[in-house]
């Protein structure tokens, strides 16, 4: 429900997939499990255990492929793009301590809680904020760092099959022999020289993302935050007619002198303020599909989007 009545209005529902809820047994939800356990890192089991008590489960399409690409045997490639939060925060709720998130993406503080953590092996080369930029270059810049430190934020599947990129977050780096097979790879869907087909697909991921304008209205979304969750707390325990224990724990002349505005506004207001900021939540926490297809010389019939790749002189139908 969440997802067809909120998201999908805001985001549109060509990009939106709210899946169908379907009924299942315990043994199938234990058998997901096991199988989903064993291909994630020590320190994300956790987060993968599967509720075996549940009776129902979401049931999504497979959006790495086109339907049309396996019915006719023809090559497919997707890529799946976890964007992160694509901009700086600017609430007057944020601490003088916690100015820092005015200026550093929460992207690249994580990144170096990961790495002292010892979650990663080293710190991921992307900014969000180039990513979703409006740049060509910028944006370009942004997937070639995504695939040069890929992570779980970047994967890329040939015909459905993962073929680039970590499970659980496993894959840090590219290396010459991950980059080499990668190229070999993808002789079956871009027409260039050895050598130049990775970068050739690079420009083609830039490319789209660039020109299919998703990542703008993504954006919008996640500017629903406009407080920070510095600010939207306060709203939150209004709501739920507690007293604030952030107030508590800063003291009645500092709480009064900042946030008496927020403790004091409508509690429809207060309501809308801690929607829209999980609404935001929910956007900086998606992943993005794009998925790939040759278009073959003639053919014009087709209903999706296309995208011409100038350095093999293709034409691709794109969905997102």
């Amino acid at each position: 429900m969440f997802v067809q009545n909120v998201m999908a209005p805001l985001l549109g529902s060509q990009h939106i997939d709210a899946g169908i809820r379907v009924l299942v047994p315990r043994e199938f939800l234990e058998s997901v499990e096991k199988n989903v356990l064993c291909q994630r890192p020590a320190w994300r089991i956790e987060a993968a255990k599967v509720n075996t008590n549940c009776d129902h489960a979401l049931l999504l399409s497979d959006h790495s492929v086109f339907p049309h690409s396996i019915v006719k045997g023809e090559p497919c490639i997707s890529v799946e793009i976890k964007p992160k939060c694509g901009f700086l925060p600017f609430s007057r709720f944020i601490a003088e301590g916690n100015a820092i998130k005015k200026s550093v993406t929460r992207f690249r503080m994580h990144q170096i809680l990961k790495l002292h953590q010892q979650e990663i092996a080293q710190i991921s080369e992307y900014e969000p904020l180039d990513l979703f930029s409006g740049s060509k270059e910028k944006i370009h810049k942004a997937v070639k760092a995504l695939f040069t430190t890929p992570q779980n934020n970047f994967r890329v599947f040939l015909n459905g099959s993962l073929i680039y990129g970590g499970l659980g977050g496993g894959t840090d780096s590219t290396s010459f022999m991950v980059g080499e097979a990668f190229e070999d790879v993808l002789k079956c869907v871009i027409q260039a020289e050895v050598g130049m087909r990775m970068e050739s697909f690079l420009h083609l991921v830039s490319e789209t993302v660039s020109k299919s304008g998703v990542l703008d209205r993504l954006l919008e979304v996640q500017k629903l935050d406009i407080f920070d969750i510095e600010g939207a707390i306060h709203a939150y325990y209004d709501i739920v007619s507690e007293p604030c224990t952030v107030c508590r724990d800063l003291g009645e002349d500092i709480a009064s002198h900042r946030y008496t505005s927020l403790h004091s506004i409508p509690s429809d207001e207060s309501l809308k303020i801690v929607r829209d900021y999980l609404i935001a939540a929910t956007a900086k926490d998606c992943s993005l599909m794009i998925s790939f297809a040759p278009r073959k010389d003639g053919d014009s019939a087709s209903p999706y989007s296309n995208v011409y790749l100038a350095s093999t002189d293709q034409s691709f139908d794109y969905k997102v």
